[in-house]
This record gives structure tokens, C-alpha cells and sequence, in this order.
């Protein structure tokens, strides 16, 4: 069998003492040590292949240096590209990071949690689904944790979240100065406080342009019923003597699919319809037009969840509540009307 290297094989190999060998390699009074020495140490310990012995690391500080995210659905563009900022971020803090997928369930956020809990993870970070105020209000007394992306106003917690009702009322905004009139809602059917944001902004947007607003230019579909519910949606908005000359889709999951049943029903974006999309996707740019979209701060509000998320670890009490900016990207299929 290899022995593994130690501390103590380093401190030998570069010439210095094991406590100088722990502080470099543990990121400890950097200002204090050589630069030159600190090199030389790394250096020696990559050579050597030294590992961390996590399990000692963490019965001495108590801590096991991981953190746990659960997201709605990780295969989600944005889910899964907000889950490699916050691993890239932790990385930088010497953390790991556990995945796990809510799929906006909430006895599927318990089962995570308590998986989460029971690999003895150091905080959480959370896009919690509708109807789990109960369990985050319990999960308080029991370890650290932040939200992101989502919040409940009437609960006193940390979180890292959008102003989804300036951003969409910008997007709004914008298909109006671009010349439209007739702007449709695709969006889901639910209580969660940043979906519902996004609606009244729209709907405020209208309001404040003296644009009467249509209950049909309205459509809410079910968070799992969606993709089925998709096609009817668009139907209804393009029937009619005046159809919607805009659909705006409150996520970047319903535009995806409101793209292809757009193809499939021959209707042109920008010529019939412009399309206008909260949240960004890479497909975007697949599509014959790209498409113009309200692009979330991703790698700030993963960034900040993480870093907010280890000072809370490390005994900040205080509460944090930031909602960030979203920037509207102007595409093809939002072009102005002639």
C-alpha cells in the first residue's frame, strides 16, 4: 500500500516546520509567510500528492466544509447554471457542494433537506418551492441557510432574489416603445411571490401606458402541466380578429417549449408575433430570431448567496434581504415595428 502523504512528509521535503506547512496549506497568516516559502510548500504538496484529510479537518473544527443546494430542477438551464456559480464560488471558500432537485415538490424539499442534513452539510442554499414556509420557519432552529431566488415576504430570512417586478415591467415597457400594443402573459399558476411579481408588473406596465388590459392576453399554466397546456395557450392568444402582436413567457422553461409550438404552428417571431422571454437560454440563440430576454444577475446572486451563506456559518446573525437587477437584452424578435 502507498502511505499517504503528511503534513509532517512536507515540512521535511521543503525544510520548515509542520505548523508553517498547515498554515499555508490552510490559508492561515498568508500575510505573515514568504511568498516564496508559501510556493515552495504548495508546490511540494502537489508533487507529493497530499490530500486533506477532511473527517480530522472536521472534528477539529466541527464544520464538514460542504454545503448543500437544492434547486427546482437542475436539468434547468438556469437552475444548473446558477448550481456552477455557487460551486465555483464555494470552491474559493474551500467548500464542496451536494445538489439535489426540489422539482418545485414540497415533500421532495423535505426529503432533500433531511438527506442534506444527515451528510452533515454546513448551510443551505434554497430555491424553495410553493407551500413551504412551514418547513423553512422549522428548518431555522436547525442550521444556516439562505434562499436564493425565490422568498417569502412574511418570513425573516435570508435570501439573494430579483426585483422581478421592475425587471418585467422594464421588458414590458420595451415591446411598448418598440410599437406593440397587443402584449400577451404566458406564466405560471402559482403563489409564489416572484412569479406573481412578474405578473403584477406587466399588468402595471399596461396600466401606466393607458393599455387596457385583456383577461385573455393573460395565460397561467400548471408548474407541471405546462408543456401539455402550452399549445391551447398560444392558440388562444393568436385567435381572434385581433391577436396578441407580443408574448412575453415569464420564464426561460415556458419559452422554450412556447418556441417550438410557435414552429409548429407556422407563426413567424418576429413577423406574426415578437417574443420576449424572462430568464436567458443558449437555445435562444439556435433559434432563427434570437430572442430578446430579461437576463437574471446569475452570477451575482449565486456569489452573493454563497459568500452571505459562510458568513452565517461563521456566526453573522444579522439578516440579509438583497434583490438584485435584471438586464434586458434586446434581440431580433423584439425588433420595432415599422
Amino acid at each position: 500500500m502507498v502511505k499517504k502523504t503528511s503534513m509532517k512528509d512536507i515540512a521535511q521535503d521543503v525544510g520548515v516546520s509542520i505548523a508553517l506547512v498547515s498554515y499555508v496549506l490552510n490559508n492561515k497568516k498568508e500575510n505573515r509567510i514568504g511568498k516564496e516559502i508559501a510556493r515552495k510548500i504548495r508546490e511540494s504538496a502537489r508533487r507529493l500528492n497530499y490530500q486533506t484529510n477532511q473527517i480530522a479537518k472536521s472534528l477539529k473544527t466541527n464544520k464538514s466544509f460542504t454545503l448543500g443546494l437544492i434547486v427546482a430542477d437542475i436539468s434547468n438551464p438556469f437552475s444548473s447554471s446558477l448550481a456552477r456559480i455557487i460551486e465555483d464560488e464555494a470552491d474559493k471558500h474551500n467548500y464542496t457542494v451536494l445538489f439535489g432537485s426540489s422539482d418545485e415538490n414540497p415533500q421532495r424539499l423535505q426529503k432533500q433537506i433531511d438527506t442534506l442534513l444527515n451528510r452533515q452539510v454546513d448551510g443551505l442554499i434554497i430555491a424553495a418551492p410553493e407551500g413551504s414556509e412551514a418547513q423553512l420557519i422549522t428548518l431555522q432552529q436547525r442550521i444556516p441557510f439562505v434562499l436564493i431566488d425565490r422568498y417569502f415576504p412574511e418570513l425573516k430570512t435570508n435570501y439573494v432574489a430579483l426585483d422581478n417586478y421592475k425587471s418585467i415591467y422594464t421588458g414590458v415597457q420595451h415591446l411598448l416603445d418598440s410599437g406593440y400594443r397587443r402584449i400577451g402573459l404566458i406564466s405560471f399558476d402559482t403563489d409564489l411571490f416572484h412569479i406573481n411579481e412578474r405578473v403584477k408588473g406587466y399588468r402595471a406596465a399596461l396600466t401606466e401606458n393607458q393599455i387596457p388590459f385583456a383577461n385573455t392576453w393573460l395565460k397561467t399554466l400548471g408548474q407541471v402541466t405546462y408543456k401539455a397546456e402550452m399549445a391551447q395557450a398560444i392558440q388562444e392568444l393568436r385567435a381572434g380578429k385581433q391577436p396578441v402582436d407580443a408574448i412575453l413567457f415569464a420564464s426561460n422553461a415556458l419559452a422554450l417549449h412556447g418556441l417550438k409550438q410557435l414552429n409548429a404552428l407556422s407563426v413567424r417571431v418576429p413577423d406574426d408575433v415578437a417574443v420576449l422571454s424572462f430568464d436567458e437560454a443558449e437555445a435562444y440563440d439556435l433559434f432563427y430570431t434570437p430572442i430578446s430576454c430579461i437576463r437574471q444577475p446569475l452570477l451575482d446572486m449565486g456569489q452573493m448567496a454563497t459568500k452571505l451563506l459562510i458568513e452565517i456559518i461563521q456566526k453573522n446573525n444579522r439578516i440579509t434581504q438583497v434583490n438584485l437587477e435584471a438586464e434586458l437584452l434586446i434581440r431580433p424578435s423584439t425588433r420595432p415595428i415599422p
